[in-house]
Parts: structure tokens; sequence; C-alpha cells
């Protein structure tokens, strides 16, 4: 692979802390083209999911899973992002799209996210290895702590999973280890800025407040598999087929196309939010 490499640097921060932030992976233009083209896509915002918080504050996703000949697609398959991944799950790693969320936190209503890891949920799907899964956040607007920019606790992806109950509509961690790691590390709120990703670890520690400012906070958060790394018990085969890399010039050639194709996730459908078992005894918070 050529294109855009990560330095040593950001690998080593990845490595130890859990997640790396890369200011301006993607441009102005590029986020505008994306920011646009999630405003004004009714496919997208049809099959987007309404979460209650534990305060009734809504957050609004859209979740697919294979990246597709569109601009959301060719920013799944650019070069730069694949590159990157590949750079942080394992050079030896052959890189595969799990899916992709546009979280979409609307001024004064748009809803809180509880401390959670990924693979807090992802175990429900059965991977075997967390350190083969890894989120890409890209911002699309603005994150800060006025509109419930993500927190991260630094370091506690090495803590393992955590076990996870329901709050309110939301699977989150258990609380009492969850203080102990904010006893223990760092936390940081991570403020980015449109065309920022964050690359983060699927056992790190995250939360995010409620938007209570009077300005929208919408991004992408994509997750990336290593092909080796087998779902006994996800559906979708996205998670096995190796990425078809565009070149990053791709999303702003991109011209507007149908999005009716791709495989939406269905709220009841999310194997996250079905309460089974040992799930039921949790603490929740």
């Amino acid at each position: 692979m050529a294109s855009f490499n990560l330095n040593s640097t950001q690998v080593e921060d990845y490595h130890r802390d859990g997640y790396v932030v890369v200011k301006g992976l993607f441009s102005e233009e590029e986020i505008a083209k994306l920011y646009n083209t999630a405003l004004e896509n009714s496919v997208m915002q049809k099959n987007a999911m309404d979460l209650n918080d534990q305060s009734g504050k809504k957050t609004k996703l859209s979740l697919w899973f294979t990246p597709g000949d569109d601009v959301f697609g060719y920013l799944i398959r650019s070069e730069r992002m694949v590159n990157s991944v590949w750079q942080l799950l394992g050079e030896e790693s052959q890189v595969c799209h799990f899916h992709t969320k546009l979280m979409q936190k609307e001024p004064k209503v748009g809803g809180a996210w509880e401390w959670h890891q990924d693979y807090g949920y992802w175990y429900k799907n059965q991977f075997i290895f967390p350190d083969q899964l890894m989120s890409v956040m890209i911002a699309l607007t603005s994150a800060n702590k006025e509109n419930g920019c993500l927190q991260v606790i630094k370091g506690s992806h090495k803590m393992g999973r955590v076990n996870h109950g329901f709050a309110g509509e939301q699977v989150g961690a258990d609380m009492e280890m969850v203080n102990h790691a904010l006893k223990t590390m760092d936390l940081v709120y991570c403020e980015i800025e449109p065309g920022d990703a964050l690359f983060f670890h699927s056992n790190l520690l995250h939360r995010s407040e409620a938007n209570l400012s009077d300005h929208p906070r919408w991004s992408l958060i994509s997750c990336y598999n290593s092909q080796s790394n087998i779902a006994y018990a996800e559906t979708s085969p996205s998670w096995k087929v190796p990425v078809s890399i565009v070149p990053d010039r791709a999303l702003l050639e991109w011209e507007a196309n149908s999005f009716g194709n791709a495989d939406f996730l269905k709220k009841e459908d999310d194997p996250a939010l079905k309460t089974t078992g040992w799930e039921a005894e949790v603490k929740t918070h």
C-alpha cells in the first residue's frame, strides 16, 4: 500500500493510549461534500434510528455494513483510511470494513452516550480478538465540550473487556469498573475539527455528553476488522471481505448517485440491544 502513512509516533501513541488523533486527514472541501450529502440524503435519514439516553434525549444514527460506490463508501475505502487502519491493526492484516455509523447529535436534543467499549457490543457478535477491531471517527462538524465531544479514558483498552448492561436504550459499561479506571487513568476530551480523524481501539472506554449547545455535532464512525478475526455470530458478511480500496481523489470526483441499496441495520435486529442471560444481571447506571 502507498499513499498517506501514519508516522511511528502516531502508531506508538495508539498502542500505548488506545487512541490517536490525526488532524486534517480530510480536506474542508471533502468534508463539505460528505456533510451536505448526509443532510440531503433521504435514504440515509429514512434509515436513521433514535436511541434514548437515560434522560430521554435522543441520538440519531444510521448504520450500514457494505461500503458502496457513493461519497461515504469512497471515504471508507479511501487509501488514506485503509492504509492507516492497516498500520494500526498490524501490517500482516487484511483490512475489512465491519460497519459505519452516521452519528447525528442535534442542538439541544442530541443525547449522551454512556461509558462503554465498542467490544462490549461486539462481544455479542462473537469476534475473537478485540485487538483486531478498531473504529475511526471523522468529524463532519466541530466536536467540543459544549456539543458533546468524545471523552476517552487514556490507556483503558489494556483493561480487557468490561461487563456491559443496559442504561436507558443504550448498553453501558459496569460503572464500578469505570470509576476504578477514572481513578487510575486520565480522562481526555477529544475535541476535533471537521476533517480530523480519531482512531481508537475496540476496548477503549469512551462516552459523550448530550449536545446542549446551539450547534450540531455530526460525525462518521467507521469500524474495521482484520480478516483473520472471525465473528462467529455476525450475519453480515462485510467483516470478512477485504476493503476494495479507491484512490484518495475519488471522494472529490464522486457525482451523486443512488444510495438505495445499502444494507442498513434496523434497531430491532441489533444483537447488542437484546437482553439475555448474564446481561440482565449486570449492574446498569
